[in-house]
């Protein structure tokens, strides 16, 4: 055992070193739960993604991670990414000398491969001279310890939907599979435009990841679904993370209701933190999620950039991808299903 610092690959197969990694995560206060051991598994198996997980240790003690993907693609470029699918990443470490000692390797690995680019997706920055990704903000709150603050601390206008989706006789369910959030969730995305994870992604976060990974769901009164949302559980934290709903919902309050019914429940586990995760500025998910009196906190996804001069802008509010949006929202959902995983995968 040597007392220098050394970087590591993290083998999904040794299970000594994922528990060793999963134990650093769950304890350094920069982590989150995108760093956790069991993504690359996930992202491996699903997407075919080349995954370099990456660990500082130092007489046998971690002391920093860096989870990592190669996302490869004509359409969208090629990049190493911490981390792929997830809306915070980057390095997680207990000292500056494992946190540098992460990035200098991943800049090395992302130069070897031959990458247009390295993204590191820290809330946090940490390199002012590095360009940077400014569209993204995330929403955190806390979780009040009894229920009726929660409800009273949910801003007026925004408070009565709740109560008109409680008022509706809405029901929200614990799902023990991925299926009835699924169909919800791929008629959303379809009707917004844009291609849906496949199936088996979901089915594989709930394998891996167990009951930190839950999916609720909104029925009326006679059991038809309306709304549902994939959550992940992170420490005292709940994430709301991947949702979707039927047309019905917005009339009969099905969305308002969902989430409430979710903070309703981490409060009675006792969980400090909603997480309502990501969204682009200006657009309606940012409106919504201002509207229960959450603060938008920028952030800092950092670049180095090999290949190109820009910043990548691959995501739907670049005007370049309008007519492919348009088209996919007159696609046949069946069609949609069955194509979006080839494209979905190299988005990231």
């Amino acid at each position: 055992m040597t007392d220098t610092l050394q970087i590591k690959r993290l083998s999904a197969d040794d299970a000594q070193a994922v528990a060793a990694w999963d134990a650093f995560v769950m304890a350094c206060p920069q982590a989150t739960f995108f760093h956790r051991a069991g993504w690359q598994k996930v992202i491996a198996q699903v997407f075919g993604h080349r995954c370099f997980f990456l660990y500082a240790e130092r007489a046998g003690r971690v002391e920093g991670v860096l989870p990592l993907a190669q996302v490869k693609s004509l359409l969208f470029g090629h990049a190493l990414v911490g981390l792929p699918f997830a809306v915070y990443g980057g390095v997680a470490a207990d000292n500056e000398d494992a946190a540098r000692a992460l990035e200098a390797e991943a800049q090395h690995i992302a130069k070897g491969l031959g990458a247009g680019h390295l993204e590191l997706r820290h809330i946090q920055p940490r390199h002012e001279d590095w360009p940077r990704q400014d569209i993204y903000v995330t929403f955190r709150k806390e979780i009040l310890p009894e229920e009726e603050a929660n409800m009273l601390a949910i801003p007026r206008k925004q408070r009565a939907m709740v109560r008109k989706g409680i008022k509706n006789g809405l029901l929200s369910h614990i799902d023990a599979d991925a299926s009835r959030f699924f169909a919800l969730y791929a008629d959303n995305v379809h009707r917004h435009g844009t291609p849906a994870m496949p199936k088996r992604y979901f089915e594989a976060l709930m394998r891996e990841f167990g009951p930190d990974c839950e999916v609720l769901t909104v029925t009326d009164d006679q059991g038809t679904p309306l709304s549902s949302v994939l959550s992940f559980y992170f420490r005292d934290e709940v994430l709301p993370y991947y949702a979707g709903d039927a047309e019905a919902a917005r009339e009969l309050a099905a969305n308002d209701f969902k989430y409430w019914e979710l903070m309703r429940r981490a409060c009675a586990r006792g969980l400090k933190i909603f997480d309502y995760g990501r969204s682009k500025q200006g657009t309606g998910p940012y409106a919504f999620k201002k509207n229960w009196g959450f603060e938008p906190t920028p952030l800092n996804y950092e670049y180095c950039l090999y290949k190109r001069d820009t910043v990548p802008q691959n995501n739907p509010s670049n005007a370049k991808y309008q007519l492919m949006i348009k088209t996919w929202r007159r696609m046949p959902l069946a069609w949609a299903n069955w194509l979006g995983p080839f494209i979905v995968r190299s988005l990231g």
